[in-house]
């Protein structure tokens, strides 16, 4: 069974979350606040982990010694390239990824070798796409 740790269970985190363990994942997911957790349904099969991710204790507890894939999707450009970078070097989890919502930074993580998802940068595509080839 492949297994994922995701870092942040707001509406991205906890919809990845669900998503993964529908599909038989085994899945842990970290945050720092206790009331994040209720996005996720009653009977999200996975692990939930009160702590905050750059904290090794809290990754162990989650299970990162043997996880597959790492996703960091606070809303925190700076703890998710930090969680990332810890998963990847310490670790060694095999994939990771670290959702950054400052374009500049997320070019910057990619070039030093963390994968990054910039939102700001899909949803700028998204509507340039739909307004030019609807104006066309």
């Amino acid at each position: 069974m492949k297994k994922a740790i995701i870092v942040g269970c707001g509406r991205v985190g906890s919809m990845v979350a669900q998503a993964l363990a529908e599909k038989g994942w085994s899945v842990a997911v970290i945050d720092r606040n206790p009331d994040a957790f209720r996005r996720l349904p009653e009977d999200f099969p996975g692990r939930k982990i009160i702590g905050v991710a750059i904290d090794v204790e809290a990754l162990k507890a989650a299970g990162i010694e043997d996880a597959d894939v790492l996703l960091a999707l606070t809303n925190g450009d700076n703890t998710n390239a930090m969680v990332a970078q810890m998963a990847r070097d310490i670790f060694k989890v095999p994939r990771i990824l670290a959702r950054i919502n400052d374009p500049l930074r997320a070019e910057t993580y990619y070039a030093l070798g963390i994968p990054t998802v910039c939102q700001t940068t899909i949803l700028s595509n998204i509507i340039l796409d739909k307004i030019l080839s609807e104006g066309e």
